[in-house]
């Protein structure tokens, strides 16, 4: 995520127009859907937890080093899954990460109903909105493709473009308002690649795994781009070793993640909405992945900070702080569907609370970038290297 100096639209946190328990025309639709999905639930949670998550590590997964500490202990706070999630921190490198992590079955169960099924419609809508963003994205290429004056062929307008964990493939529709002339692909492991391959948002949309495909796309790409990607990952390294792969010699690669380094990671604690549990499972500094992408045959030409900040901080905690407030919403998950008193009561607690965000958001839009940068307040970093 992440703005320049152009205002971009503002978004409560994925899902909280559903928490919100507002009515709308598709409530019917939506009771009817959670109903049908309850009995899945239901079978999934009945023998506990457990298989959702492996075993605890003893080392760091980026240095191998044994001094840990728990950073962070927390639930879920946007869709309310039963489950508890620590991450944490190595000592030595200062990776964080999640610790136990999810296993395939509880990547599985959380996801499931994030991105598609029940909140297909409202992360849908919420990525669609983001075109300013994602053209401001794009643009981080361009002094990297410009050429030199009067140097013929020192550069040129990337052919192919693969943009991985491209969700329903709103940055490539963007992007190539920047890149007219360029093929945009798309890989997901849901199904929002497929989706946007039908919606003409992509040439080709490949739903599986970046690091089983990238042998078979070796050296195919002029340009491979990882827009909070990596953090979802279960080994990052691997795939910046499947980008390396997919890139021509000379081609770029741009990565974008959340930075824990922020001091609203400490202010805000749990309620800093990049934290994202259990979703996010890796938080990388941005010197280990400068000196990984460098041992990989990478050069790295541009590190961002304050440019990806994504100003959606305080009104993400305040969201959270309302939502924990509020009586719970129906969902499948849920043991039991609140009464009709409880969701008047979460109606009522949510609609006082509307000052409240509408205050969060001016103070998120009035913090000038220049304090953003000197204060370290920057949410996100962004990453441009080139494969040499």
């Amino acid at each position: 995520m992440g703005p320049t100096d152009e205002p971009e639209p503002t978004h409560q946190p994925a899902g909280a127009p559903e928490l919100a328990g507002a009515p709308t025309a598709t409530a019917p639709r939506r009771a009817e859907a959670i109903a049908l999905r309850r009995p899945a639930y239901e079978a999934d949670l009945k023998d506990g937890l457990d298989r959702f998550f492996e075993p605890r590590r003893t080392v760091c997964p980026w240095c191998a080093s044994d001094r840990l500490r728990e950073r962070l202990h927390t639930t879920d706070l946007l869709q309310h899954k039963p489950g508890d999630f620590r991450l944490d921190r190595c000592l030595d490198c200062g990776h964080i990460f999640q610790n136990p992590r999810l296993s395939s079955e509880g990547l599985e169960f959380y996801y499931r109903d994030f991105y598609d099924g029940l909140g297909e419609k409202s992360s849908g809508g919420i990525f669609a909105g983001r075109g300013a963003t994602y053209r401001r994205r794009a643009k981080a290429l361009l002094p990297h493709v410009s050429g030199v004056p009067g140097v013929p062929g020192s550069a040129r307008t990337p052919d192919t473009w693969l943009d991985v964990g491209t969700g329903h493939g709103h940055f490539c529709e963007a992007a190539r308002d920047v890149f007219p002339d360029t093929a945009f692909d798309g890989l997901d492991f849901t199904d929002g690649a497929e989706l946007a391959e039908r919606a003409g948002r992509v040439r080709h949309g490949y739903r599986g795994s970046f690091v089983d495909m990238a042998p078979s796309v070796a050296e195919t790409y002029d340009v491979v781009s990882m827009f909070h990607y990596l953090e979802h990952s279960v080994e990052p390294g691997l795939e910046l070793e499947a980008a390396h792969k997919a890139l021509r010699p000379g081609g770029h690669l741009l990565i974008e993640v959340p930075d824990a380094a922020s001091r609203y990671s400490r202010l805000l604690g749990r309620r800093w909405l990049p934290w994202l549990q259990p979703q996010h499972l890796h938080f990388t500094p941005v010197q280990n992945l400068r000196d990984r992408l460098t041992a990989l045959g990478f050069t790295v030409l541009a590190e961002q900070h304050a440019e990806p900040h994504d100003r959606v901080d305080l009104l993400a905690a305040t969201w959270f702080v309302l939502d924990a407030l509020a009586p719970r919403d129906e969902a499948p998950w849920l043991p039991r569907r609140p009464g009709r008193l409880k969701r008047m009561a979460r109606v009522v607690i949510v609609t006082l609370g509307v000052p409240a965000l509408v205050v969060a958001t001016v103070l998120d839009r009035i913090i000038p970038k220049a304090l953003i940068r000197s204060l370290r307040l920057s949410n996100a970093y962004r990453v441009v290297a080139r494969r040499d």
